[in-house]
């Protein structure tokens, strides 16, 4: 689910209208729909906070999208830890939005998690028979 979706439907469950958490925001109604549209993003990190707080929610659920490709993955190649995999995927995400890393460190991070997984993928490929790699 996107951002905007869970945002809409968090207000809707709280009873709150667009006006209502953009006061609570402190930001426009403009700004709220946009959000709702997924038009755009917060550009303060504070307002992840503000809006987890509100609806009495972890941070990390506004800042992870992908619960939709964990749970395909898991279907389609029977992976046995969605539940870990969703949890790494939104402390990536919850470091790079929200921890003050230049953008040099978030670049040797990327290049880090890119460098384990093209380690990984040739490890399994040397155990990994043809058969099963067709």
């Amino acid at each position: 689910m996107k951002f905007g979706e869970k945002v809409k439907n968090l207000r809707k469950d709280k009873g709150l209208t667009q006006t209502d958490l953009a006061k609570q925001l402190d930001v426009s109604l403009r700004t709220v729909i946009s959000y709702e549209t997924g038009k755009s993003y917060p550009k303060r990190r504070e307002i992840y906070a503000i809006l987890a707080d509100c609806f009495h929610i972890d941070v990390n659920y506004l800042l992870t999208e992908d619960e939709e490709f964990i749970g395909e993955t898991k279907e389609k190649y029977d992976i046995q830890c969605p539940k870990k995999t969703h949890e790494l995927v939104a402390e990536i995400k919850g470091l790079f939005t929200s921890c003050e890393l230049s953008e040099a460190e978030k670049d040797a991070v990327m290049q880090a998690l890119q460098q384990a997984y093209w380690d990984s993928k040739e490890i399994n490929n040397k155990y990994t028979s043809n058969k099963i790699r067709l």
